[in-house]
């Protein structure tokens, strides 16, 4: 196994960690999952960016890598909705996981007829952004979190992690739409 599908597989590892620690109640356990959160999307960067650099790209890492993506956002999307943020975020949720089941079914498809559809330029963007709108989100809730946090400022907080998250939403429609579009000739196949 080489360096970059490790990292991938060290993701997938860190995921019910991140899930353990944003869902357990101890003091500053945001912080602690927001950590691992963070180190987890830093192996999403590099995995890939070492696999080009040192020729190291193989179809487990095209199919893996999105697939630990998926994984690590889709627990922080689960956890958010445990956190109770209202209609919007289960909204949120749930087309946000139609998306990742549509491609990934997508992807299966395609694996069978023996292709491996790696992560487009759209799909890394939505990527980064979810991972941007996840880390805020954590990060501001910890700040609510706080005894003595003044109680009128945190529904400006929260409706600005509100927007960031919608605009991931969108970039998730976006990119589901470029992948369909672009691979619909798997939807046919036998």
């Amino acid at each position: 196994m080489n360096l970059p599908n490790g990292m991938t597989l060290f993701r997938v590892v860190l995921t019910p960690v991140f899930m353990i620690l944003m869902l357990a109640q101890f003091p500053h356990h945001y912080i602690a999952a927001l950590t691992v959160f963070v180190i987890a999307s830093i192996t999403d960067a590099l995995d890939g960016q070492l696999a080009r650099r040192h020729g190291r790209i193989t179809d487990f890492g095209k199919f893996m890598d999105p697939l630990a993506d998926k994984m690590l956002t889709t627990a922080a999307w689960l956890c958010f909705m445990d956190l109770g943020l209202g209609v919007g975020m289960i909204w949120a949720v749930i087309i946000v996981l139609a998306r990742e089941f549509l491609v990934t079914s997508l992807r299966l498809m395609a694996a069978k007829s023996g292709q491996v559809i790696a992560a487009s330029l759209w799909g890394k963007i939505k990527t980064a952004v979810q991972m941007a709108a996840i880390i805020m989100t954590i990060f501001f809730e910890y700040l609510i979190s706080f005894e003595g946090f003044p109680v009128a400022a945190a529904g400006p907080l929260r409706t600005v992690y509100s927007v960031v998250i919608w605009v991931s939403v969108a970039m998730t429609v976006l990119s589901g739409a470029a992948y369909l579009g672009k691979n619909r000739s798997y939807l046919n196949s036998k």
